[in-house]
């Protein structure tokens, strides 16, 4: 039986395709296509390609998000210790702290600044919740030990009045949240001079964190050192806030090894802090649903951890968790010995100090809510150089993370850029 020569060529070029298709495999000739990809050639990853197509786009960004959660900044205080006080106090200031610890640490700084200008005494404040007769001492949430330690030299600080003085009544000024030192001039100090014990309420009309001109080093410098090394959680809770940041690192190690900290906060998003006075949702307040949708298009894995601010679990957040698995709250990873205390209405500042803590450390923090918060938030995170900070649109106009960095960092206009650099 004659053979048919094309036959024969059609068998050869075969047999050379498969055996140059077997010697690319063997040499890795696929892994330059797939690392301008960015996709990391592991079961995990093309598993998590198979989910929809949301899933597949999001996969070919992995490579920028790597390179956003990677790149830490290294900085240290540009500011020096203000110069140790010579003269003696010749008076007293007491205040409260109010609202929750992202409101303690403007308070604090606020009345540092104004104790260090005036040269007078600040007493260790009481801790006030939102409940009426919900009150605590500064040690019974705070380090005390370590505050008075670090403004040593600065202001002096005593935990309780003489009991002469707590027999006078204070003039009570209202102060407005960021204190300047012409209002410290022209509206604190005269009172102070006619009756040195004041009592300071700070408020808040504004809370940006943007850094503002001024002349006074030494109150620039004092404000730092009140901001970044005032206010430390005792040891009993910052062990606990250590503890759940170790679990989610942990948990995290068996999807893609990064943990995404998310101010999500459903209770705030009917309320005054994201309605505007017609009921409209003010800029910068997303619910769950549009966070999931932010995530899909800057392109998050389906295997990243997430850790939700929220307390409680919400129907709202289902699909966030079925499109994210590894979604947790603070039910989920507090110690079970402490969820009782720290998950009790009445001590919601102690769950926000937790909040805090673990937003300032994970690998990439997003704000859905806007207000002190997020600002001191970003500025713990400045301070450690984790400047992974996404602010989320609901725009879908681009894909890339970078075009979401929160521009605190992208514009350094944050005042943790005047402390550190």
């Amino acid at each position: 039986m004659a053979v048919d020569p094309r036959q024969v060529v059609a068998g050869f070029l075969t047999l050379s395709m498969f055996v140059m298709l077997g010697n690319m495999i063997k040499h890795d000739h696929f892994s330059s296509s797939t690392e301008q990809l960015g996709l990391e050639v592991t079961g995990v990853e093309f598993n998590s390609m198979k989910l929809d197509d949301d899933a597949e786009m999001n996969n070919v960004n992995v490579g920028g998000l790597e390179n956003l959660m990677d790149a830490d900044e290294e900085v240290k205080p540009c500011w020096t210790k203000p110069s140790p006080k010579t003269q003696p106090s010749n008076g007293f200031v007491t205040f409260s702290l109010t609202m929750g610890p992202e409101y303690h640490i403007s308070q604090i700084t606020d009345a540092v600044v104004v104790a260090r200008y005036l040269g007078a005494t600040l007493v260790l404040p009481d801790i006030r919740g939102n409940e009426l007769g919900n009150k605590r001492k500064f040690q019974h949430m705070y380090n005390v030990d370590k505050f008075i330690r670090n403004l040593d030299g600065v202001v002096e600080v005593i935990e309780e009045l003489p009991d002469e003085v707590s027999a006078k009544k204070p003039a009570v000024i209202r102060v407005p949240n960021r204190v300047t030192e012409g209002f410290i001039r022209d509206t604190i100090e005269p009172t102070f001079q006619t009756n040195n014990y004041l009592r300071l309420a700070v408020i808040f009309s504004s809370v940006s964190l943007r850094p503002k001109e001024t002349n006074n080093k030494d109150l620039d410098a004092t404000a730092c050192l009140a901001m970044f090394s005032g206010l430390e959680l005792k040891h009993e809770y910052s062990e606990v806030a250590r503890k759940m940041s170790d679990r989610l690192k942990e948990l995290s190690k068996k999807s893609d090894g990064k943990v995404l900290a998310i101010d999500l906060r459903t209770d705030l998003l009917e309320k005054k802090d994201c309605k505007t006075t017609r009921g409209a949702r003010r800029k910068g307040c997303y619910n769950a649903d549009e966070v999931l949708g932010f995530l899909r298009n800057v392109g998050f894995s389906a295997n990243t951890t997430i850790y939700l601010t929220e307390i409680g679990w919400h129907q709202d957040l289902n699909d966030l968790k079925e499109e994210f698995p590894n979604t947790y709250t603070k039910d989920d990873i507090l110690p079970a010995d402490k969820k009782g205390e720290f998950l009790k209405s009445s001590n919601s500042d102690l769950a926000r100090a937790l909040d805090l803590e673990i937003c300032s450390q994970s690998d990439v923090f997003i704000p859905a809510v806007p207000g002190l918060f997020y600002g001191h938030v970003t500025g713990r995170r400045i301070a450690l150089g984790h400047t992974q900070i996404l602010v989320p649109s609901q725009s879908s106009a681009s894909t890339q993370a970078s075009d979401f960095i929160s521009t605190y960092i992208s514009n350094k206009n944050h005042l943790a850029y005047k402390c550190y650099c």
